[in-house]
């Protein structure tokens, strides 16, 4: 690989699924793969977001399209600065997901849809923060996926199906995905 470095336009690549479907860690180890090729990467992370920026809001359908709103202007100032912005984000409505996209478009940012599909029977087995045991329990209203609706994206430009693909194939996909996305010099990449 040459030593230079590409454009200065990041891509965004969101990654939308229920909780448990293998969002965060797949967006963790494809920023991994492109940081060994020399390319900046960043994941913003639904659970970071709602611990700082997004605390204060709660979980009705008008907060939760606010808290993709606010993701999504996050993951362009990210990219604009030249980064690969990963976003691990249940992000369940169709719509706010479509308004991320047009503005992406406004910025010329380069974005791609990320379905990360695992069955709700495998998400809840996987059940990684017990939030579906609390949900089934009436515990947590409104939880995406049991009380509160879930849109898959009508057409996703990645469809992973994590409760059937190996981990490290599923990575391997969306890295690929990811450098699909990027607007760099084709002659940044050559074979050694």
């Amino acid at each position: 690989m040459s030593n230079r470095e590409p454009c200065s336009t990041g891509a965004i690549i969101w990654l939308t699924g229920l909780s448990g479907s293998g969002k965060t860690t797949l967006a963790q180890g494809a920023a991994t793969q492109l940081r060994t090729l020399g390319i900046e990467t960043a994941v913003v992370d639904g659970d970071v977001l709602r611990h700082g920026l997004c605390r204060d809001l709660g979980y009705s359908d008008n907060d939760r399209r606010e808290n993709i709103r606010r993701a999504g202007e996050v993951a362009i100032a990210k990219a604009q600065t030249g980064f690969v912005t990963f976003v691990a984000l249940i992000s369940p409505f169709e719509d706010a997901r479509a308004a991320v996209v047009r503005r992406a478009e406004q910025t010329s940012i380069p974005f791609g849809l990320v379905y990360v599909n695992a069955t709700l029977a495998t998400c809840e087995r996987r059940d990684p923060k017990g939030l579906y045991r609390l949900a089934r329990c009436g515990k947590l209203p409104a939880f995406t996926g049991i009380s509160s609706p879930y849109e898959p994206p009508i057409a996703p430009d990645l469809e992973l199906l994590t409760d059937v693909d190996p981990q490290l194939g599923s990575t391997e996909k969306l890295a690929n995905f990811a450098l699909s996305r990027l607007r760099v010099d084709s002659s940044f990449w050559t074979v050694i």
